[in-house]
């Protein structure tokens, strides 16, 4: 394959990531199994591309996918092709799409068939000869969960787990187990044949700059730290919420729903790391060390408590962008009584010094008013209100707000002066966004992920020790609804705010922000 140019001359003396940006690319072998699949197609492929054209990947790099579909090498380098041109966030430019096509191989068989390891095998070693040194190897797994320990295990049983003189990483992705139970399974089957260090769990929402810029914000600004505090926070609120509905994947849904979508992972992971302490190194294990401190500081709920402390609903029949949209249940593959919630609230404390006292508000749901996801952090109202002059729209507290989508950047809302012979006040913003500050596209989540897991940096990956926290958490509240049989699921509207029950949940004093 053409040569590309190795990242780690470009990167400034940001202290926050010394000694991580500047950790070396090898010459890599990429697999990945589920090549075929959606999320390949829609992601992982243009991801790749947009590496390449940035001169991102290793000087060697080769990908092979491993796929049940009957096709040869040049069926799957014009897949490849047409998902680039597709999904990509730039113009595919021709001289990158053919270094990187050019040798691109394609592997057929069931995951559970040993001469597809073999086919495999015998292909990395060509690949091996070819570049005159071993490359690292990674095996992407973008399959249904159930294939993740069947891979594993063959890959063991093939000596692919290890390699002379190059480092083997296995990426697994989510959802990592469905309960507690389950994800131990699956964390124990994974370490019978990989060791920790070589495994990379996926959480594609730690990829995404604002995510990492909240690290930036706390820990590279003395503007917030003295203020990062239950002496000055009023509550937390966290929201991801979505405009669309289950989009034909009510097979997954069915079985998922809002918490074990969205709020077991993603959401637990984006307050873990803005209520964490500074960790005394941006590296991989003091960060997520920093992170497990968070999750188990939040006390996993009784069932009885359940009932006061976490909300769930479905939506109905709405509006949403002025168009008619149905319920969930009316949806194609949803049983006609299903109790699957698609939207979930919850509040929660982190019992430590840092943040006794103050509630964390998690939401998310589908068919809401529209497409956000941000955190905002509510302080505490001043103590005296000296300016009650008419006009005035009032002394509202300050909040600092991350958002992640549609529009990265942070805002901080301030009380400021309406111009004119009065003293009447109003809140303004100071915003910050990426695409106005820095006149430039944001890259993918999956860019960063895959570099990193071919860097050996797993910061922006879940630990072991991590995801069991993580299910612990949410383990009593799946435990109670599903217990829970003696009325129907609330409904809400599609097109609104969510169902009335996550404003008592929220109040008194207290309200959400605004969707």
């Amino acid at each position: 394959m053409t040569a590309r140019a190795d990242l780690s001359t470009r990167e400034d003396d940001n202290p926050l990531v010394a000694g991580l940006e500047r950790l070396p690319v090898g010459p890599t072998s990429l697999v990945i199994f589920g090549a075929t699949g959606d999320l390949a197609h829609r992601k992982l492929l243009p991801a790749l591309y947009n590496l390449a054209h940035e001169g991102q990947l290793p000087e060697r790099f080769e990908m092979i996918g491993v796929g049940r579909r009957d096709q040869e090498h040049e069926d799957f380098r014009d897949t490849a092709l047409d998902s680039i041109q597709r999904y990509s966030r730039r113009e595919p430019d021709p001289n990158v799409l053919e270094g990187l096509l050019d040798d691109m191989r394609y592997v057929q068989g069931q995951f559970d068939d040993d001469s597809v390891y073999a086919e495999l095998a015998n292909t990395l070693t060509e690949f091996d000869q070819l570049a005159s040194t071993k490359l690292d190897r990674i095996f992407y797994l973008s399959t249904a969960p159930e294939f993740f320990p069947l891979i594993a295990s063959k890959l063991g049983s093939a000596g692919l787990d290890r390699a002379d003189d190059a480092n083997v990483r296995i990426v697994v992705e989510k959802p990592f187990g469905y309960d507690l139970a389950s994800a131990r399974k699956l964390n124990a089957q994974l370490l019978e044949v990989f060791e920790e260090p070589q495994i990379f769990r996926i959480d594609h929402y730690l990829g995404k700059e604002t995510v990492q810029n909240l690290m930036a914000l706390r820990f590279a600004n003395s503007l917030f730290e003295p203020v990062w505090n239950r002496n000055y926070i009023d509550h937390v609120q966290i929201t991801a919420a979505e405009d669309i509905g289950i989009e034909g994947r009510a097979g997954y849904y069915e079985h998922a729903g809002a918490l074990r979508d969205l709020v077991q992972n993603h959401m637990l992971q984006l307050l873990a790391l803005l209520a964490m302490e500074p960790p005394t190194a941006f590296d991989a294990d003091r960060v997520r060390d920093e992170k497990l401190k968070v999750l188990e500081a939040i006390v996993p709920p009784a069932v009885e408590q359940v009932a006061s402390m976490a909300v769930r609903a479905q939506y109905r029949v709405g509006v949403v962008g002025g168009v008619q949209v149905p319920g969930y249940r009316q949806e194609p593959g949803v049983a006609p009584d299903s109790r699957t919630p698609t939207y979930a609230a919850l509040r929660l404390q982190v019992s430590n010094w840092r943040w006794a006292g103050v509630p964390f508000y998690l939401r998310t749901g589908k068919r809401l008013a529209r497409k956000l996801t941000e955190i905002a952090v509510i302080l505490k109202p001043v103590p005296h209100i000296a300016f009650q002059s008419s006009g005035s729209v009032g002394i509202q507290a300050n909040q600092i707000v991350l958002t992640l989508q549609p529009d990265e950047g942070v805002s901080v809302s301030i009380g400021a002066k309406i111009p004119g012979a009065r003293m009447r006040i109003r809140p303004v913003n100071m915003e910050f966004r990426y695409g106005t500050s820095f006149l430039s596209e944001s890259p993918e989540a999956y860019e960063r992920l895959i570099l990193d897991a071919m860097r050996g940096d797993a910061t922006l990956f879940t630990r072991n020790d991590e995801i069991e926290a993580l299910w612990g958490i949410i383990d009593p509240i799946l435990d109670a609804w599903q217990a829970d049989e003696s009325a129907d699921i609330p409904q809400y509207t599609s097109g609104g705010s969510g169902p009335e029950a996550a404003d008592q949940l929220i109040s008194p004093g207290r309200v959400w922000r605004r969707l």
